[in-house]
């Protein structure tokens, strides 16, 4: 469907009689609002409202019952005339053209009263408060194993800096797109997300209305990465705009509305610092993470988890702090917590390397975590060593020449990282119809994203009732299906998947009652149900019993009824990995190319390993993004992103990538995970590649670059 153009995003949908929105941003980082002139806007033909903060509905109190998240922030713009950074929504244009709606946007006189505003990159480090929003809740800010500051001082061998990122925006090829429509009581939302029932709760929280009031529908979403993963202001005024107008109102964020509406990945620094004695065994490891906020709430990147859970180790101190700063308020973003976290661990690992004179990669075998370094217990599954043995093989890891060769111009070096995420899974169900056809459907509210669910879906349910995936649909992206968790956390396939497989065992089981057989003795294969030597088609069994289709729900239920969690609380959960690069380094110019790449995984059963791969690709694209080219930066004078579009932002295209990107997977089932044996993989090839990269340039130049991206300023400061 994607490829041939079928597919229909969020900003294809259209209504009946619907009305073309755009957004007039606020220009002042801080203050408010003093006064709106809409004359001029209102005087294009077309444009029949400007709504502006005294025109919107107000926010009902059952908002106060939605945590943050998945609401993305609990500040919603309009509702008052505070502003609390650049680029918040103070009016709303709404046209019967979307061009008319446009040239009036422009038009719209705003008045502030302007407030002195924070730069959040030079403001205060302070400890976050958990009483703005739950983000801070979703981790430990503190943890203490034995005593690292004194085990790190009395070491003999000590490394580990500070190590910075800049803020980086998501940049989905589909901007965030949503399209409201009232009918009564009763509203139908088609939006650009990555969790319809988030959208639902929320959308009946804002209204007052029971969840089934609002029906959220979302076919298709183009990329996400985590931008789409809460719901944000722009959704919820959509919906209001809607109300007020009484006609559907279609609202498409520009791309440089993204980076005033949805939150980026926020700048961090990390001060790691490590300790090992000669052998290299480490005997402390410290790892503080500061990362930058808004002002309306706290929004912690966990990013020092990796300094509790990738090696083992008996002196552990990790701690996370934040800056608050007139900004739209961080957010998830492919590889959130472990991806900054892998950075600078990774880099930090290399140094103690170098200093011992010892091949990292021995060193991470001399430190390997056994067991969860963090609570003492046993993991759900682990084989990063053979993950390690078949990536240094494939990579030629033990055979390279070290050190800054040369082709042509170029100097060429070899670096190596962990790869590891924390596994989330979600509370999930779905639902199976087979027919007497042989063919089958499956039910789900899960988001398509472009990771592959709509085809990794058909292949579990075809694996229990014995059909080809090609003869069974996948049905989703509509809340009026049966409750999906969210397609983010890499716990899609986890969780929707082994709903599908439970409904999937429901369907065969009414189908053995059917013959008269115990569904424990039976298998299906080629569209039969078969006991020992005794084989019956679908088609026969369902004729005599004189139905048409046969029906199962299924579930994943997470203990306790939680909405998530990270694994069983006996058997800690997390994706391990290694990932090799070589680079070519031009001192001259300052260049860097990534020049060959080898990822190997330890992530359980891989149901699908073409998709899989792809999955992997897309990660070390990403990585090499975050290590050579991508940052969002924040303009303190005017209190604002200096860039909002692509023509400002580096992102890796097909030329910057080699065609030799080598991904494996060690044959590995999770039995801790879930019934499949799973685990996920979206998030775990974005890990550890910035560290690999920044680690090989120095291979290859002598040159410890320790503040991404590794760009060519860095290179020739050199």
């Amino acid at each position: 469907m994607k490829v041939t153009g079928t597919a229909r995003y969020a900003g294809d949908q259209n209504q009946v009689g619907q009305l073309y929105a755009v957004l007039v941003a606020s220009t002042v980082p801080a203050g408010r609002v003093s006064a709106i002139d809409t004359r001029a806007a209102l005087a294009i033909p077309g444009v029949t409202r400007v709504l502006v903060a005294a025109d919107m509905p107000r926010i009902h109190a059952d908002l106060d019952k939605i945590t943050v998240p998945p609401l993305a922030t609990r500040f919603i713009p309009m509702q008052s005339d505070t502003i609390v950074h650049e680029g918040q929504p103070v009016a709303i244009v709404v046209s019967e053209s979307l061009e008319a709606a446009e040239a009036a946007a422009t038009i719209v006189r705003v008045s502030y009263e302007r407030a002195a505003f924070i730069v959040p990159e030079t403001a205060a480090v302070v400890s976050a408060d958990p009483k703005k929003g739950s983000y801070s809740m979703s981790n430990a800010l503190e943890f203490n194993k034995g005593d690292a500051p004194a085990a790190i001082a009395a070491a003999p061998v000590k490394a580990g800096a500070a190590y910075t990122q800049p803020s980086r925006h998501a940049n989905p090829m589909e901007p965030s797109a949503t399209i409201a429509a009232w009918k009564g009581d009763h509203l139908t939302v088609y939006d650009a997300v990555q969790h319809l029932p988030a959208v639902q709760n929320v959308m009946a929280a804002v209204f007052g209305l029971p969840a089934t009031s609002v029906r959220v529908v979302s076919p298709h979403t183009g990329g996400g990465f985590g931008a789409k993963a809460f719901v944000w202001p722009h959704e919820i005024l959509a919906a209001m705009a809607a109300k007020v107008v009484r006609r559907p109102v279609k609202l498409v964020l520009s791309r440089q509305q993204m980076y005033g509406m949805v939150g980026p990945q926020p700048q961090m620094v990390h001060d790691v610092r490590l300790g090992a004695g000669a052998d290299g065994k480490l005997l402390g490891v410290s790892h503080a993470a500061t990362n930058i906020t808004g002002v309306t709430e706290d929004y912690v990147e966990f990013g020092a988890v990796p300094g509790r859970t990738f090696y083992a180790c008996d002196n552990i101190a990790t701690s996370q702090r934040i800056r608050r700063g007139n900004i739209t308020l961080p957010t998830f973003m492919r590889s959130p917590w472990d991806g900054p976290g892998s950075w600078a661990l990774g880099s930090a690992m290399d140094e103690l390397a170098r200093t011992l004179n010892m091949d990292p990669l021995d060193l991470r075998l001399i430190n390997y975590a056994e067991t969860d370094p963090e609570s003492g217990k046993p993991w759900s599954s682990k084989k990063l060593r053979e993950a390690y043995e078949e990536g240094a093989r494939r990579f030629g890891w033990r055979t390279r020449v070290k050190g800054g060769t040369r082709d042509g111009h170029w100097r060429i070096g070899c670096g190596m990282a962990d790869c590891s995420q924390g596994q989330a899974r979600f509370h999930s169900t779905a639902r199976v119809c087979l027919k007497a056809d042989g063919t089958a459907r499956i039910e789900s509210s899960f988001c398509d994203i472009g990771t592959g669910p709509a085809t990794i879906f058909p292949q579990i349910a075809a694996e229990v009732l014995g059909l080809d995936p090609k003869q069974i649909l996948a049905v989703a992206g509509d809340s009026d299906l049966p409750y999906s968790g969210p397609t983010y956390g890499s716990g899609t396939t986890i969780s929707t998947g082994a709903a599908v497989q439970h409904a999937a065992l429901g369907v065969r089981a009414k189908l053995a009652r059917l013959t008269g057989w115990p569904a424990e003795d039976v298998t299906m294969r080629d569209a039969r149900i078969m006991r020992g030597n005794e084989a019956r088609t679908i088609r026969e069994v369902l004729g005599e019993a004189g139905v048409s289709e046969l029906t199962s729900d299924g579930a994943f239920d997470l203990p306790g009824g939680a909405f998530v969690d990270m694994g069983s609380s006996a058997f800690p959960a997390r994706t391990f990995g290694a990932i090799f690069v070589e680079v070519g380094v031009d001192q001259e110019l300052g260049l860097l190319r990534l020049r060959r790449a080898t990822g190997v995984y330890s992530a359980g059963r891989i149901i699908n390993p073409r998709t899989a791969r792809s999955q992997m690709i897309g990660g070390i694209v990403w990585g090499w993004g975050m290590a050579a080219m991508e940052a969002s930066h924040f303009e303190p004078t005017l209190g604002r992103w200096l860039a909002k579009d692509l023509a400002g932002v580096a992102l890796p295209v097909n030329a910057d990538i080699p065609p030799d990107i080598d991904v494996g997977f060690v044959d590995e089932f999770d039995a801790n995970s879930g019934p499949l044996g799973a685990k996920g993989i979206g998030e775990l090839g974005a890990t550890g590649v910035a560290a690999a990269v920044g680690n090989a340039v120095y291979d290859a130049i002598g040159l410890r670059i320790r503040d991404l991206p590794i760009t060519p300023e860095k290179i020739l400061a050199a």
